[in-house]
């Protein structure tokens, strides 16, 4: 992840400052364990500032709105406390090319400061510091003891005192092309790191993009370098510092992250607080999603591991009480044949009554006849109710093995994280999760929900196919939202994605559609590499939920049969018109 550098925090700076000062908080919200929001309010706008101390993703951006779930951080309540109703009326520097601002707030726009926000983008190091007028620390987002640093320790009581000075070279306009590469290649060592070694205010993101820009390989030694080179460098060099020294920023896209200069851009953006906003916002989902996914998925195979070994057991028990009617005819036999037996036998061969075939008895040859049929008829008796018990079992493991196997689909069909509607639909199949106890409540529980957002598809003939992307949203398809004129497809007895083709009345759907909506509830299934599939469809009034069904769980009646092809519908995706992906 690429981290907020000196450049990009000047950039934001410099726009905070020129579109957010003066501004009054209105509101103070804490995102998480590392963010929070504040509500500022301007003559001619309003928006949410959101600070981070995110060891990788530290940054100070205007951002989109929290969402709307209380919160009890401490930090988050001290700030709001003392900062409400003040004016943010200066952000500054601490000092030259440190990597720490200093929000000022007051009571009115030129009054002296009433409070220092410290924010100190610093990347592992990050940290928030909120002090007086007279610099003592009223409450830190990360307090630090002197046990951990012992060069800088943060705790609430105590002065606030800047970080330590930089050792590295201050970069300037006024140096010669001459002494800057006279200091750089001193030493022969690679490029970059001789940038990085002798300069502030560089970072290992902004150094390769100004080598890329200037075509100079990065990883070269300087003593290598040629003197078309070194000018090319130097002369991005200066455009690097031009830009911080008049606060002309470039935002834009890369292939790999973001740019405020303009360099290597691959589209370019309005203001930097989108670029950096929606950068970190889509990489911490990237992250959270992908660990969440793991964490889900690991726990589904734990569980199901453990219930494939019972309903193997079950079974095996079962298939033995199979015997028992062969035993309770054993027994009628030795019963009808009791002049037969002789004492000491081990084993008694009688004619079946129905077949005539010889029937083999074993004996115990300590009983007689009578005893050793009791025996049959006791140990008949005993996996007659053996079966009746492991029946329910049975059944109870094997839809316990449908749910988890079903939501195993859902977790396969989400793939890597592409939009926000990815990580809200694994949220709802964790949340979905800890309601059924396979998973321990965590502290995003609360998390608010925005609307369902379904798989969304169009057919041939212009008809829209929704598609739930777990058994919270299947069941909110089929018992909510489908109407009576549409139809409800599912694939036949393969755990899959509930699919709902939507129709107008009087319209009913033509070959053609049900073809291509049997083709996408193919697709969304865990058959999914297979040829065909058979897919069934019924009208939503034919589907019911048995009582103390899990999500998802759903029988049906009066469906018919299609065969969907599901490879077909992954060729032609780029043409199903997706409407929500």
């Amino acid at each position: 992840m690429q981290p907020v550098d000196f450049t990009t925090l000047a950039a934001l700076a410099a726009d905070l400052r020129s579109h957010w000062l003066p501004a009054r908080v209105e509101q103070v919200y804490q995102r998480d364990r590392y963010t929070i929001a504040i509500a500022l309010r301007t003559i001619d706008q309003r928006g949410w500032l959101t600070v981070s101390w995110h060891p990788q993703a530290a940054r100070v951006c205007i951002d989109e709105a929290p969402p709307r779930d209380p919160n009890t951080f401490a930090f988050n309540q001290q700030l709001r406390h003392q900062l409400s109703g003040l004016a943010l009326s200066s952000i500054e520097a601490i000092a030259p090319w440190e990597r720490v601002l200093d929000f000022q707030f007051t009571r009115r726009p030129g009054d002296p400061a009433l409070w220092h926000l410290y924010i100190e983008v610093m990347g592992k190091y990050s940290n928030v510091v909120l002090a007086t007028a007279d610099q003592q620390i009223v409450t830190v987002a990360h307090q630090v003891s002197a046990q951990q640093s012992s060069v800088r320790p943060l705790l609430t009581g105590q002065p606030y005192e800047v970080p330590p000075a930089l050792r590295e070279a201050a970069p300037s306009l006024e140096e010669s092309l001459e002494r800057w590469r006279d200091r750089l290649a001193l030493v022969p060592i690679p490029l970059k790191r001789a940038l990085l070694q002798n300069y502030r205010g560089l970072s290992s993101a902004l150094v390769l993009s100004m080598c890329q820009t200037a075509h100079v390989d990065a990883n070269a030694t300087t003593d290598t370098l040629l003197a078309d080179d070194w000018e090319r460098l130097f002369h991005h060099w200066r455009q690097w510092l031009t830009a911080l020294g008049n606060e002309t920023f470039e935002p834009a896209w890369t292939t790999d992250g973001y740019t405020v200069l303009g360099w290597n851009s691959t589209a370019t953006v309005d203001s930097v607080q989108t670029v950096v906003g929606q950068y970190y916002r889509d990489r911490l989902n990237q992250q959270e999603f992908g660990q969440l996914k793991h964490q889900i998925s690991q726990r589904l195979v734990n569980v199901l591991k453990k219930l494939y070994i019972k309903l193997n057991d079950f079974q095996s028990r079962l298939d033995q009480s199979d015997s028992a009617d062969r035993l309770k005819d054993q027994a009628d036999l030795l019963m009808a044949h009791l002049h037969l037996w002789e004492p000491g036998m081990t084993r008694i061969t009688l004619e079946d009554f129905a077949t005539g075939d010889p029937v083999a008895i074993a004996l115990n040859p300590e009983k007689n006849a009578v005893q050793n049929a009791q025996a049959l008829y006791k140990k008949h008796q005993k996996l007659r109710r053996s079966r009746q018990a492991l029946e329910p079992l049975l059944q109870e493991t094997q839809s316990e093995i449908d749910y988890l196997e079903q939501v195993q689909v859902a977790l396969a069909q989400l793939g890597e994280y592409t939009s926000p509607d990815d990580l809200e639909a694994l949220d709802e199949i964790r949340e979905e999760l800890e309601e059924q106890q396979y998973l321990t409540t965590s502290e995003q529980s609360s998390r608010s929900r925005t609307a369902t957002n379904f798989r969304r598809y169009t057919t041939p003939g212009g008809l829209e196919i929704w598609v739930g992307r777990n058994n919270h949203q299947n069941d909110e398809l089929t018992f909510r939202l489908a109407t009576d004129y549409d139809l409800w497809f599912h694939s036949q007895e393969i755990p899959g994605s509930h699919v709902l083709l939507r129709l107008q009345p009087g319209h009913p759907a033509e070959e053609a559609d049900l073809q291509f909506t049997a083709d996408v509830a193919a697709f969304h299934s865990r058959a999914v590499q297979s040829e065909q599939v058979p897919v069934i469809y019924t009208e939503p009034r034919h589907v019911y939920k048995p009582k103390g069904a899990k999500p998802g769980m759903v029988i049906y009646k009066q469906e018919r049969v299609i065969w969907g092809q599901p490879q077909r519908f992954a060729g032609d995706r780029q043409l199903a018109s997706p409407l929500s992906s």
